[in-house]
């Protein structure tokens, strides 16, 4: 099972060319779960509000996209938030420390051009 991070989700969404082959491969030929995390929403929603993002669409039209892909929403369950206190002080960024134990937390694989995601002990797949 595989998580999507935000960078990949917009990437899926809007920038195919930066979307990286090995990520399509698991999303179009493969039958396991992907999921998005709802703080990829969140993510996106505020970064957008405050002006480092522009998307074309609303949280709302991206949720419905993702349900269409057959991706599973995820929602924060209190066990993910457990997991952020076992966690280093690799990654500053809130909304990356909350993707990372939840992919921890239900055994996904994380999605991401991220470079700092994999320093964690976690499973990464770009």
């Amino acid at each position: 099972m595989y998580l999507l991070d935000t960078n990949a989700l917009l990437f899926f969404l809007y920038d195919s060319e930066k979307f990286s082959k090995r990520a399509s491969e698991v999303i179009y030929h493969n039958d396991e779960k992907i999921c998005v995390s709802i703080v990829s929403l969140w993510e996106i929603a505020i970064k957008s509000s405050i002006g480092k993002l522009e998307i074309k669409s609303s949280i709302s039209k991206i949720a419905e996209t993702c349900e269409k892909e057959q991706f599973d929403i995820l929602s924060i369950k209190p066990f993910h938030l457990d997991e952020i206190g076992r966690l280093p002080m690799i990654h500053g960024d809130p909304f990356d420390r909350l993707i990372i134990s939840q992919a921890i937390a239900e055994n996904l694989i994380i999605i991401t051009k991220d470079g700092t995601i994999p320093l964690y002990n976690v499973k990464v797949l770009w």
